[in-house]
């Protein structure tokens, strides 16, 4: 579902220009273009100046295929390949166990870069990135604090916050749901953002919260969902990985028996696998452009080893997608606008934790 210093621009896949952040040792430049982040990679023509290139991924237990969190990741490098002929892999880990080895095995077959992809990677990746000084490894969503290392974490609580706007006034129950994967800090961003973006516009709402323990178990998001529903919730936001397809899979029961409930997404538009029947809008985390980007700096001799990136909404790294007009009025998308200017402006400090 499942930070330090930058001193060069860094050059974007053709998508948004990247801000960037950190906490220790701390510098910020500025990217000389932006786009919005629906933008599409896909428009670039291949130069095929990645050929010679390997980049690896390594999925966590969600696998490849969760339409969300690690699909996304999948979904950059095989833009990067169009792009520049680079070879891309991925390896599906079935338990934790599979992270180191998984790891190992990139490293060993000489690959220029090599992805984790999520927050439990963190160890694992630890120890291989300490075991072999001149590989290049990347994690998403964790800071690995080592010198061949980069890795890039989001502001999630930032784009959680708008959708939390759209269901607080949205809810005509005025009661909202939330199921999280597994308690870790970056799924508790997403609530928290949530929470917070909600009770900003409806304090009524009631919010409950349910964390199922894991990302690929969508029988258990089902299991939650459907309880959060008896209990007469009318929207659900999910940030449980492909647990949270059970979330939709429950929405869509409902559907055909007549009820009307929403589920919000995440990390991609999920209107576009499950459907705007149920799909409301969706949490836009730009993990894609965040693998993209960085594995073409590998290609560009131009990897920033040792730093972090952080992306919020000022950098397009989180945000909804275009179709979300679909489903949430004008008068509510129009709402959605001034609270995002009021994050990037700095006057609203969207909480971390709940």
């Amino acid at each position: 579902m499942m930070k330090k210093v930058l001193t060069t621009a860094l050059m974007a896949v053709t998508v948004s220009a990247l801000a960037l952040t950190g906490c220790a040792k701390k510098e910020e430049t500025k990217p000389a273009a932006s786009a919005t982040p629906a933008a599409s990679s896909s428009a670039a023509p291949s130069n095929n100046s990645g050929k010679d290139f390997k980049i690896g991924m390594v999925t966590d237990i969600g696998g490849v295929n969760d339409k969300s969190f690690n699909q996304s990741a999948w979904e950059g490098l095989q833009q990067l390949k169009k792009q520049t002929g680079a070879n891309v892999k991925n390896l599906e880990s079935k338990s934790d166990a599979d992270y180191t080895p998984n790891l190992n095995q990139f490293v060993k077959d000489g690959y220029n870069l090599t992805w984790g992809i999520g927050f439990l990677m963190g160890d694992a990746l630890k120890t291989v990135a300490t075991q072999n000084p001149n590989a290049k490894l990347a994690i998403i969503d964790n800071v690995v604090e080592a010198p061949n290392v980069e890795s890039v974490t989001f502001s999630e609580q930032e784009g959680s916050y708008l959708v939390g706007v759209v269901a607080g006034l949205t809810t005509k129950s005025n009661k909202i749901g939330f199921v999280g994967g597994i308690d870790i800090p970056v799924i508790k961003r997403f609530e928290a953002g949530f929470v917070a973006g909600v009770k900003a516009v409806n304090p009524n709402a009631k919010i409950q919260i349910n964390y199922t323990g894991a990302f690929d178990k969508p029988d258990l998001g089902k299991a939650a969902a459907a309880t959060i529903y008896n209990d007469g919730a009318d929207i659900i936001f999910h940030a449980a990985g492909s647990t949270g397809n059970g979330v939709f899979n429950e929405a869509k029961d409902r559907a055909k028996n007549g009820k009307k409930v929403w589920v919000i997404g995440v990390d991609k538009d999920q209107s576009l696998e499950f459907g705007d029947e149920v799909t409301l809008t969706s949490m836009l985390k730009r993990v894609d452009n965040a693998v993209a980007r960085v594995s073409k700096d590998v290609i560009d001799n131009k990897f920033q080893g040792g730093k972090t990136v952080t992306l919020g909404l000022k950098d397009d790294g989180v945000g909804l997608p275009e179709t979300s007009k679909k489903n949430v009025t004008a008068d509510i998308m129009k709402k959605v606008d001034e609270y995002k200017a009021k994050i990037i402006s700095g006057e609203i400090k969207v909480p971390e934790t709940p």
